[in-house]
């Protein structure tokens, strides 16, 4: 798998209509994107995961991330085997412990001790037959112990919604041999008022996560900066303008560290659920 360059992370390639799936997964590979990376909130991940490696022919497809409380390792280790055998080693593991707002929906208390049921869930691929090797997942971590364990016991971390900074902060804790494949959100837009009419409610729903608010105040923000959604920690979190300024922030996450940089791109679609293609094409022309 080549984790370099700059990839697509995208709930479109997860959720959308099958038929644009297929025909934009096609479209990414041959813009240069590196990987393909799509969440997991509810549904057959594994169908997702094969319909990407059959529309494309060498691009790395990841999930992020794996939600280990919607599945045992048993089941992610039998769809990582039947991935393989179908496509080759294209497929890159996810794996993340979610929010405990979101798992404790269904199932109030559930999520306790989220540091100990990774463990617990790296013991069980390990322990599976066949198993997933450490070199064919990473960890979904923000804090220093969920950094470290990746370094341990995975092939690098994928971080979502965070900086350069920490980027930076990651490289130093998972040290020089780990990958660090950090997501950046991206908005092509003429200008700030644009920019937040498009992003301000996505990133709110984003800061009431305790997990990445968490981190966002590790990271030298106030409460008051999640409380209003300043501009500081918007700017910080999001990318907004043109080719130019997203590529900057490409380059920045490189500079602190990063292998691999997965765009996230939004649009003026309050749902986010049409396929952002124009972007993707306009982003490839400028940083591929």
């Amino acid at each position: 798998m080549d984790l370099t360059g700059v990839g697509v992370w995208s709930s479109q390639l997860r959720y959308g209509d099958p038929a644009e799936v297929v025909e934009a997964a096609a479209e990414l590979e041959e813009l240069g994107y590196r990987a393909l990376w799509i969440p997991d909130v509810g549904g057959p991940v594994a169908e997702s995961l094969d319909r990407l490696l059959g529309a494309t022919r060498e691009i790395t497809v990841a999930t992020g991330i794996l939600n280990l409380w919607k599945h045992t390792p048993q089941q992610a280790a039998s769809a990582y085997a039947a991935l393989a055998a179908a496509h080759g080693p294209r497929f890159l593991m996810g794996i993340g412990v979610s929010h405990a707002p979101l798992i404790d929906a269904d199932e109030p208390g559930r999520y306790r001790r989220p540091l100990s049921a990774m463990r617990e869930f790296l013991d069980g691929l390990d322990a599976a037959e066949p198993p997933v090797p450490a070199t064919e997942r990473v960890l979904a971590a923000l804090g220093p112990r969920m950094l470290t364990l990746a370094a341990e016991r995975a092939r690098g971390v994928h971080p979502y919604l965070v900086t350069p900074e920490h980027t930076r902060r990651a490289r130093d804790i998972v040290g020089p041999e780990a990958l660090v494949l950090p997501e950046q959100t991206a908005i092509l837009a003429r200008d700030r008022e644009e920019a937040r009419s498009i992003g301000t409610e996505w990133l709110r729903g984003y800061l009431a996560l305790p997990n990445y608010a968490r981190n966002i105040v590790r990271l030298g923000f106030t409460e008051e900066d999640l409380r209003q959604v300043s501009d500081r920690l918007f700017d910080a979190l999001i990318v907004w303008g043109d080719e130019e300024a997203v590529r900057t922030r490409v380059e920045a996450h490189r500079a602190a560290g990063a292998d691999h940089v997965c765009l996230q791109v939004l649009t003026a679609d309050p749902a986010q659920k049409s396929f952002p293609r124009e972007e993707w094409r306009r982003l490839a022309a400028a940083l591929h």
